[in-house]
């Protein structure tokens, strides 16, 4: 760690279900604790990557209770009693307050770093760069973010715009946020990627724990009460007020509730760190080694007259004949084969299992 660094500390949110990357992902195995790309479980890469900055007793990560077992088994360096199960999912909002609470019970001065636990970064050092910069920042008294230069009109992520003219993609100088921006259409991403001006957004944040409840005070006042009145972390009491308030907390993202009704929100603009929110079995395919066809596998293929497939089936060899743009995923109780154009709606068939009652296999 640099000087100056020792109010540092980093919050890993590994909650989610990784819906669209059944039947790999599921309740209790879900995609944070996943090898989706070959280079190791998601979560442990997450904490790889910023253990140059903050040590391991300065994380906390937050997990569903299906999953809090295998993240704790993933991160044997981080305290297991930082590795916490939050009783309901509550989206980001309520989240960050809950690790912004235990974070202050331990150091008033904490300066956070919010990180998704399931992104893929293949520069980790310029990546380090950068959050090295925006944590800097932070100190400051700021609310900072780390956005991603768009290499595409993405309509999936939602976009975060800036003055014209004033990014400058891996650049150590923030820039002020204008405004934050929904996912858009076809068209409108279209032309936010023509402007140079906007950024999709990652997910990732740095502030002063205290400024950020100071903020929710302001926003959310009900789930600013629920969470700064539970008792000291790690008392005998905490658990059970946690369990008994944070379900009745708001169920809203940190997005919406804080960061769009905050001025002076300033950003930095990643430039090429290699990111991918991994948010679909196309978004691994891209990522993956291919053969002359555009053919990708996690095990052994054999391809005739097949292109642009990805196959996942450990332990045998899959057989492609005459098909194209496949997504083929094997496992002990379920296949799925769909077309990677429609990779993204794999979650769908979760909602449909869900409403037949087959939870044996979520």
């Amino acid at each position: 760690m640099t000087t100056g660094s020792q109010h540092r500390y980093a919050l890993i949110l590994a909650g989610g279900r990784g819906t669209r990357f059944w039947p790999r992902s599921r309740r209790a195995n879900a995609k944070q604790v996943l090898d989706l790309a070959g280079a190791g479980p998601l979560i442990r890469l997450t904490v790889d990557r910023l253990l140059p900055l903050v040590p391991a007793d300065n994380i906390l990560v937050l997990t569903s209770a299906e999953l809090c077992g295998a993240v704790r088994r993933l991160l044997p360096d981080v305290p297991a009693r930082q590795i916490l199960a939050e009783p309901a999912g509550r989206n980001t909002a309520p989240a960050i307050a809950l690790g912004a609470k235990i974070l202050l019970d331990r150091d008033p001065r904490a300066v956070m770093g919010v990180f998704p636990a399931d992104h893929h970064i293949g520069r980790p050092a310029a990546f380090r760069r950068l959050v090295a910069a925006a944590w800097r920042e932070a100190a400051k008294g700021r609310m900072v973010l780390l956005g991603i230069e768009p290499r595409r009109p993405e309509t999936g992520y939602g976009y975060i715009e800036f003055p014209k003219d004033s990014l400058q993609p891996g650049s150590l100088r923030p820039a002020p946020v204008v405004r934050f921006r929904e996912k858009p259409d076809a068209a409108t991403a279209r032309r936010y990627l023509r402007s140079g001006n906007y950024l999709w957004n990652a997910g990732i944040f740095f502030w002063p724990a205290a400024l950020y409840m100071e903020r929710l005070r302001e926003c959310l006042p009900d789930t600013h009460g629920r969470i700064s009145q539970l008792p000291p972390f790690g008392s005998r009491r905490f658990g059970r007020a946690l369990e008994e308030s944070f379900p009745h907390c708001d169920n809203i993202s940190v997005d919406y509730a804080v960061l769009e009704k905050t001025p002076g929100v300033a950003g930095f603009a990643a430039g090429d760190i290699g990111w991918s929110d991994l948010g679909s079995f196309e978004a691994v395919y891209e990522l993956l080694e291919k053969d002359d066809a555009g053919n990708a596998s996690r095990g052994e293929l054999l391809a005739l007259d097949a292109r642009g497939n990805y196959a996942d089936a450990p332990g045998k060899l899959v057989a492609l004949l005459g098909v194209e743009g496949l997504v083929i995923v094997d496992t002990p109780d379920a296949l799925l084969v769909a077309r990677r154009t429609h990779a993204q709606r794999v979650g769908e068939i979760v909602k449909a299992l869900e409403a037949r009652g087959r939870r044996e296999l979520l």
